[in-house]
């Protein structure tokens, strides 16, 4: 079965501008994403200097093999995210669907590994802000440190989610024989905001698991 023909909105003269046009949104998207992370990771920056040792008691109980097993997961899902916009460039959508489900259950799986650290902490009551309670722990920079990881991390698993749900809608459409060698732009966006997902994640595995 072909790909269907793409679509041409009103206010494009040609699908080269369209496409363009989607391709510089995403960047600009991705853009300001980065920006709001820089600022988390620079307020990190600063509060570990203030704060070191507390740091380093707030987030000593965190597990360093699910942070890892994580990052391997997420990694892999890269992989497979490039695979799928390489196979969807030489029009083998079915391959790449399957592709871009995989990397939605890397996503699932990475949630549900967070999911069970989360349940670790709130089961020893290392809770953000005014509801942490862990024993012994100094108040100013340890109520700090965790509540950086939990901001941090619980907004980069909200970005995993929409992650999840592009890329979804990216395989529903390969899958469909939607997109193909001459529509692609959907597939790649959605691959290309998953890889920033995972390139934040690079940067939040060694602050929160590996410098304690």
């Amino acid at each position: 079965m072909p790909v269907r023909a793409v679509e041409l909105a009103e206010q494009f003269e040609t699908i080269e501008k369209q496409e363009h046009a989607a391709r510089l949104a995403m960047w600009v998207f991705l853009g300001s994403e980065t920006l709001l992370f820089a600022g988390l990771f620079a307020l990190y920056a600063a509060y570990r200097v203030m704060y070191p040792a507390d740091f380093h008691q707030a987030l000593a109980h965190n597990d360093t093999v699910l942070g890892t097993v994580n990052t391997v997961v997420l990694i892999t899902s890269s992989f497979t995210v490039a695979l799928a916009v390489h196979y969807v460039r030489e029009d083998k959508s079915r391959l790449a669907a399957l592709l871009l489900g995989l990397s939605v259950a890397f996503g699932m799986t990475f949630l549900v590994v967070k999911f069970v650290e989360y349940a670790d902490h709130i089961h020893h009551h290392a809770l953000p802000a005014g509801m942490y309670t862990m024993a012994n722990a100094p108040p100013a920079g340890a109520v700090m440190g965790q509540t950086l990881y939990w901001f941090m991390t619980a907004l980069h698993g909200l970005h995993v989610v929409a992650g999840m749900i592009m890329l979804g809608v990216a395989a529903i459409g390969c899958a469909r024989r939607r997109y193909g060698r001459h529509r692609f732009i959907i597939v790649e966006n959605s691959g290309l905001y998953w890889h920033l997902v995972d390139i934040v994640w690079i940067f939040l595995w060694p602050l929160f698991y590996l410098v304690k």
